[in-house]
Formats: C-alpha cells, sequence, structure tokens
C-alpha cells in the first residue's frame, strides 16, 4: 500500500505539466494540501549539516529552513543525523530545551508545530522534508503514513535530479536550490584565515555572529566575502566601513 501512495504521489506530481514549477515545488505543495499541515519545505543535508532549500510553500516555511541552516540546529538537523522522523507537535513545550535558537525564532515567526522526515538512501544523506503547523497539534497515524508517502517521494524526486543536473549546474551538490549557498562556503574559508581556525569552527564562528546580530548567515557571508566583516584571531569581528 505504500509504495503504491508513493507511486501516486510522483503521478500526480510528475504528470502536472502545465504548472511552471519543479517538481520538488510541487511535492511541497501536494504535500501541504495532503495533510493537515501549513506548509512544507525541503532541505539538502550533508554529514556537516543542512546544505540548502530545494523549495518552500511558504514564507514560514523559507524561515524555518533558513533558521536550521544559519544555526545549524532543529529538527531537520537531527532527523538527517538519526535517520528517522522528529515530531514537534507542541514546539512550545518541547523545543525550547532542545534547540534554544531555533525555537525561539520559530515560535516568535508563529510556527506551533514541526515535523522533520529523513530522506535517506541506505546511509546516504539527501535531506529532510519538513512541515509545520501555525498551531500545536500532532499527526495522527493515518497523516503520518501519508507524510512519510511523501517524504519517499520527494526522495525519489532528489535522486531523479541528481541524475539529470548537470555537474556545472547552479545549486548544491547536483541538486537546484532556491538560494546558492556558496557564499557561505567562500565566507567559512575567508574566516578561518582570519580567525586561525579550523573550518567547523570557522562556520561556528559565522552562525554564532548572525545569531547574535539577528541576520541570516547567507547576508553575512556576503559581507565577509565583499571585505565588510572582517573576523579577529581572537574570534571576535569587525565591521569595517566603506
Amino acid at each position: 500500500m505504500a509504495s503504491l501512495r508513493v507511486a501516486q504521489i510522483l503521478a500526480a506530481v510528475a504528470g502536472d505539466v502545465s504548472a511552471a514549477t519543479t517538481l520538488p515545488q510541487r511535492l511541497v505543495d501536494a504535500c501541504a494540501d495532503s495533510l493537515p499541515v501549513s506548509g512544507a519545505g525541503i532541505a539538502l543535508m550533508t554529514d556537516a549539516g543542512p546544505a540548502g532549500t530545494v523549495a518552500v510553500t511558504d514564507r514560514r516555511a523559507s524561515l524555518m529552513e533558513d533558521l536550521q541552516f544559519t544555526l545549524g540546529e532543529g529538527p531537520c538537523v537531527d532527523s538527517s543525523l538519526s535517520g528517522r522522523p522528529v515530531l514537534q507537535p507542541d514546539l512550545a513545550a518541547t523545543g525550547p530545551a532542545r534547540w534554544p535558537g531555533f525555537s525561539a525564532a520559530a515560535l516568535e515567526a508563529g510556527i506551533g508545530a514541526v515535523f522533520a522526515l529523513p530522506l535517506r538512501v541506505g546511509g546516504i544523506r539527501l535531506g529532510v522534508l519538513d512541515l509545520y503547523r501555525d498551531q500545536p497539534g500532532a499527526l495522527t497515524s493515518r497523516e503520518l503514513t501519508e507524510a512519510l508517502a511523501h517524504a519517499d517521494a520527494a526522495t525519489a524526486i532528489l535522486l531523479h535530479l541528481q541524475a539529470r543536473t548537470p555537474a556545472n549546474g547552479t545549486g548544491t551538490g547536483l541538486i537546484p536550490v532556491v538560494e546558492d549557498h556558496a557564499a557561505v562556503h567562500q565566507a567559512t574559508g575567508i574566516v578561518s584565515v582570519q580567525a586561525d581556525v579550523t573550518l567547523t569552527e570557522a562556520l561556528g564562528l559565522l552562525r554564532a555572529r548572525a545569531f547574535a546580530a539577528d541576520r541570516s548567515i547567507v547576508a553575512l557571508s556576503h559581507d565577509v566575502v565583499a571585505g565588510l566583516v572582517h573576523f579577529t584571531s581572537g574570534g571576535g569581528e569587525i565591521d569595517n566601513e566603506g
């Protein structure tokens, strides 16, 4: 039954030839329409954490993915690491102790519940399908089964795109993303040299600075690359004029 439902979802998404949208976009839209959720998003994941946003249904879903990328924490990060769904039907009750930075910003934005479903093939991490509700509330067993079917369909779509997208295409790896995070990788290398730290520590400094300044890590990274923000060997930073 599960494989039949996945096939039905893929047929509906691929068959919507009139839609001027990508396959991942059609998938998240279909998922949000099929379930009692407010929105959905697909994030690419690597062993190092979030790598880019593939598709989102709305502004809050975009914020949800951007927060997890900027902070390096959240349901999608834990789901990708564990390979299991992370279900948070009441983010206000259980989220702050687990992901303080993500939960505070998500709750402020009006996100009341988050459900993260891993997109994996064996031990290979592809991404995560994130669902959110603007009000707290759990998914029923039947609804979770439907969500998992959409996650399996999303996995098939990512594999399909990975096989078809040219290696020199725009995006992270071989899959086009909504927002290219190449600047973050470039800025991480620059901060690593400026602060004399490892790449992992440099990314941590970028995330901490972005969180403290209430900015996205992408926007901060562009400033680092442009020379507008300079990190010192002590881990601090200097905002340059001009």
